[in-house]
């Protein structure tokens, strides 16, 4: 009888050699479910959004049920009860704002309300790390007390809560990691986290609606602004990153795509802040998940500028067989099953297009099964066991027409190597006045301390360890949460 253990080692090697973008013995699925989850463990969505440990015992059922080779240990991720611990303003809370039976919700400010203002790119480009703490936070959180007025019990319960809240959500997904593999053999299917600067422009500060306007009144600084978060979003990325760097940094693109932005606007202030991202992710050794939300094909030819293998494009809504034929022979590929086809379809109409993706997207390898998007509790089961058992099935490849698959990295074969070496990355770009990870630099805490008597390296060090914890609060709550 075949172990977890056992099982665990298999998947893995099966899961990264797709993303070397060679042939496994078969095609592996990685199946993105969220809500989806609580529907399959008889949970609601107000459950699984605001108790985590639902959501994880949700979500190891669902991969022991389905027997999948890889999923992200809480796709629902969004912990709503830290979010109101912190009093995110932004969150639509499954059986407060909205239904128990409706995922949470992003709700984006009107344009006169955004969380920041047209005439303060300034502010945040001098110190992105300053403005989140002393102008963004204070705005989106109804607990936060604005700079300049009174702190308040509220206001300091919401730091002592907020921050402890983030450790304890933080530090339980490395067991929930360890029962996946434990208890299912299922590996995890991403590590770490990274948006596009000019997403976070559009996601969390000024509206999309806000940076359109700015785009033809201050070009120049929505770009200086993109080139002021690059350092500091790169740092997230690298340090949230798969330390044996075997699964992806997960990187979710939302509004840098046509008809959001122009394809002159793609190419002057999206492309130009990211692809140097994603060149120094591979030089440290990592793939980066382009989970392309939306349609992204006009985009195609720039994604190829980058190295072989170091990305595994995911195609949501852009059609998987023209997705195939533009990127496959760089790059692995996943997704591509139509979520509408999933959730509103026949079991026949699911087991004929995914036969299809084995036949015309995967019979190179370089493919991992999965919809087009992430999938709520809309998301039909017997569709779900369709795909799961057609791709079970059908998606085996030939004996002898693959090697023994090994977990090694994508970034460690001798190509990889080579293209590691000569990437650009963010080599070369002016360093940031403050360093990312860090909220007051040692520097200035320095010159506030009587006179150092003993080993000054030690004091220096556990001083920024511990302003890595401050820089990761404020950081994550605006990536993560």
């Amino acid at each position: 009888m075949t172990t977890p253990e056992q099982l665990h080692a298999e998947r893995l090697a099966r899961y990264v050699t797709a993303m070397r973008n060679e042939k496994p013995d078969m095609i592996p699925l990685r199946p993105f479910v969220a809500e989806y989850t609580a529907r399959h463990a008889g949970y609601t969505c107000q459950e699984v959004a605001h108790d985590y440990t639902k959501a994880f015992d949700a979500a190891v059922k669902t991969a022991r049920d389905f027997g999948w080779d890889a999923v992200v240990p809480n796709m629902v991720y969004v912990w709503t009860g830290l979010a109101q611990a912190i009093g995110l303003r932004y969150y639509g809370i499954p059986g407060i704002h909205i239904p128990p039976t409706t995922g949470f919700n992003y709700i984006e400010p009107p344009e006169d309300q955004a969380w920041m203002r047209e005439d303060e790119y300034d502010a945040l480009i001098e110190d992105p790390t300053g403005f989140l703490y002393n102008v963004w936070l204070p705005r989106v959180s109804t607990e936060v007390s604005k700079l300049g007025t009174p702190s308040t019990y509220r206001n300091n319960l919401a730091f002592v809560k907020g921050g402890m809240a983030m450790l304890q959500y933080f530090y339980a997904f490395g067991p929930q990691i360890a029962r996946l593999r434990s208890e299912t053999g299922t590996v995890s299917a991403i590590s770490g986290i990274f948006k596009a600067p000019f997403d976070i422009l559009a996601d969390k500060l000024r509206g999309y609606i806000g940076l359109t306007m700015d785009m033809a009144t201050q070009p120049e600084k929505v770009l200086a602004a993109c080139e002021a978060l690059m350092p500091h979003l790169c740092h997230v990325g690298l340090t949230t990153a798969d330390p044996a760097r075997q699964v992806p940094i997960g990187f979710w693109m939302h509004r840098g795509c046509v008809p959001f932005v122009s394809p002159q606007t793609f190419h002057s202030h999206y492309w130009a802040t990211l692809k140097p991202v994603i060149e120094e992710f591979w030089k440290h050794g990592h793939q980066t998940l382009f989970y392309a939300e939306g349609k992204w094909r006009h985009h195609w030819e720039s994604f190829r500028e980058l190295p072989d293998r170091s990305i595994v494009y995911h195609c949501d809504q852009d059609d998987v067989f023209a997705c195939h034929h533009a990127l496959h022979d760089k790059f692995a590929l996943s997704g591509g099953i139509p979520n509408v086809l999933l959730s509103f379809g026949q079991e026949a109409e699911v087991r004929d297009f995914t036969r299809r993706v084995i036949r015309e997207v995967a019979p190179e390898g370089g493919y991992i099964m999965d919809a087009g998007a992430i999938m709520q509790d809309d998301t039909r089961p017997e569709n779900l066991r369709a795909l799961t058992e057609v791709c079970r099935q059908e998606g085996l490849y030939a004996a002898g027409s693959y090697a023994t698959p090994s977990p090694l990295p994508p970034s460690d074969l001798p190509t990889s190597l080579a293209s590691r070496a000569q990437a650009q990355g963010m080599a070369g770009r002016p360093a940031p006045r403050l360093a990312p990870g860090i909220c007051v630099p040692w520097a200035d805490k320095e010159q506030e301390l009587p006179t150092i008597t003993g080993d000054r390296e030690l004091i220096r060090k556990v001083w920024n360890d511990i302003e890595g914890l401050a820089n990761t609060y404020i950081w994550q709550v605006l990536l993560s949460f």
